[in-house]
């Protein structure tokens, strides 16, 4: 490991040459670290956004081999980073060292399943029409199809996951399968961690021949918007807060040629208790849902906001056995002091909300998160009440009582977009109520049947996006290979010769994958 700089990486050097120095801290004893980051001016934000324009045309063209073995060489470079890489990150977030170890398996297990995707070639889209020369009354042209990378992607690190949602993370990871050079804007609560990993990416891109400019990284809290505006950048990747996605957003809408911002933003996952459940396992779900809610500190996009029961004698009794697991509960160090002040700031404002009433925690105070519980009433969901939609990033949750079916079903009119919602119930239940989750598809990117929506699963089938403000746009998914569909873009290829045509869509099929041949799924040489 080359010693931590603190330099921004553009075009596959160090650039040092803005004026403003930045400090990490330890989250718990907020002690600087030892090494000064250097904030990106705005000439290296630039410099970088041209690199990776540069290296645009020279990356999309290769192989989905070449792109694979990339993919495959980061994952093993971050798998190989030793116990001073886990202190480090330890010490700029305060998660334990297991939750790192997991999270490091995480996010290499996702590189390398991204290049599997690429190997098995169905990202490419191809779709043939040949010509029909004797049709009538018009003759069809040969057509063919397949998608390319859009360009060079922008990328914003997040906060709570400094490796599956960071450098090396699903929206880098992604984009980079689907072609696209990434310019990464380091988060400033792990600025350290960031260098690590950028340091694994560009010493596996060296190592398999990529060209200088197809990662590049910068710091700075106030470079977004030069690079979101910059030309060369074709679209945005970001997991933050509301505000931050939405002010992405509309810099992007108001470039003179727009991109796609695909922003994960605000959930409050809410978590539906059926009266059956409740009674036969009452006891189990309350502390399942409670280690569910302070789980990691209640730092997950998944994190169970809102937890809805029908108004019943189990639904009281559960709430009782709740809130005593939720105040037995341990206080715990959040990622860094915003994150602390944030939480602090929102639970201000439940407590004053008069439609909430606080049902468990000990005060906030001191330099931990206390898990709290509090009770809305019904009218405010039905209201579509500001507060109530917003997420509280932290060991916090509401709960609601509802008078019926009715009104449940009344509520959720109002309830905004979500990445998830859970239905907790028996077998029987859960068909009498399946008008429920029928409902929620409307509303949410994955819908929970017994289980808990802190976990997301890297895989094929997963969703991890929703409606708007869970994110700002619904059509895709942040984890999961069908992640790459946001980064690429189709084209058509009218009556072109066969020799001409990209391998995906000549007759021979040379990389030998599925293709739509006249409307037919065909893998076979035409």
């Amino acid at each position: 490991m080359t010693p931590l700089l603190g330099h921004n990486y553009i075009g596959g050097r160090r650039s040092a040459n803005g004026t403003v120095q930045l400090q990490s801290l330890d989250a718990t004893t907020a002690e600087p670290l030892p090494v000064r980051f250097f904030q990106a001016s705005e000439a290296e934000v630039d410099a970088a956004a041209r690199a990776a324009a540069t290296a645009y045309p020279i990356y999309r063209n290769l192989s989905a081999e070449k792109r694979a073995q990339f993919l495959d060489a980061i994952a093993d470079e971050i798998d190989a980073l030793g116990d001073e890489f886990v202190a480090t990150v330890c010490r700029e977030t305060a998660l334990p060292a297991g939750r790192i170890q997991g999270e490091r398996g995480r996010t290499s297990g996702q590189l390398r399943l991204f290049a599997k995707v690429l190997r098995r070639g169905d990202f490419y889209g191809a779709r043939i029409d040949r010509a029909l020369p004797d049709r009538q009354p018009l003759p069809r042209p040969d057509l063919r199809q397949y998608r390319i990378a859009l360009g060079p992607v922008a990328v914003f690190g997040a906060s709570n996951f400094p490796l599956a949602f960071s450098t090396a993370g699903g929206d880098t990871a992604s984009a980079l399968a689907a072609g696209c050079p990434v310019v990464f804007k380091a988060h400033s609560g792990h600025m350290a961690t960031a260098e690590w990993v950028a340091d694994a990416i560009i010493r596996a891109a060296e190592r398999t021949g990529m060209p200088a400019g197809v990662f590049n990284m910068i710091y700075g809290g106030g470079v977004g918007e030069w690079l979101v505006k910059h030309p060369a950048i074709q679209a945005v990747g970001f997991t933050g807060s509301l505000k931050g996605g939405n002010a992405l957003s509309h810099m992007a809408a108001t470039r003179p040629q727009p991109i796609p911002v695909f922003a994960e933003m605000s959930s409050i996952n809410p978590v539906f208790l059926l009266p059956e459940a409740l009674a036969v396992r009452g006891e189990q779900i309350a502390a399942q849902l409670a280690g569910s809610v302070t789980l990691g500190c209640g730092q997950f996009c998944t994190n169970p906001g809102l937890v809805i029961g029908l108004r019943s004698p189990q639904f009281s009794t559960f709430l009782e056995t709740f809130c005593a697991s939720m105040n037995q509960q341990p206080a715990q160090t959040m990622l860094n002091a915003g994150a602390l002040t944030s939480y602090s700031r929102g639970l201000g404002e439940l407590h004053e909300h008069p439609g909430l009433t606080h049902l468990a925690g000990k005060p906030q105070q001191g330099d931990q998160a206390q898990p709290q519980v509090f009770k809305a009433d019904i009218s405010l969901l039905l209201k579509g009440d500001e507060l109530l939609q917003e997420e509280v990033f932290g060991p916090t949750t509401i709960v609601i009582e509802v008078e019926d079916r009715a009104q449940l079903a009344a509520a959720l009119q109002g309830l905004r977009g979500q990445l998830t919602a859970t239905l907790i119930g028996e077998a029987d239940e859960l068909l009498a109520f399946r008008w429920l989750a029928e409902l929620l598809q409307e509303k949410v990117g994955r819908i929970l049947l017994n289980g808990y929506p802190t976990g997301v699963e890297v895989c094929e089938a997963m969703v991890h996006g929703g409606p708007y403000p869970a994110t700002s746009d619904a059509r895709g998914t942040s984890v999961g290979t069908l992640a790459i569909d946001r980064f690429l873009r189709p084209v058509c290829f009218q009556n072109y010769p066969d020799a001409l045509l990209p391998e995906a869509l000549q007759n021979a099929n040379p990389l030998g994958i599925r293709r739509l041949v006249d409307g037919e799924v065909s893998q076979s040489v035409l």
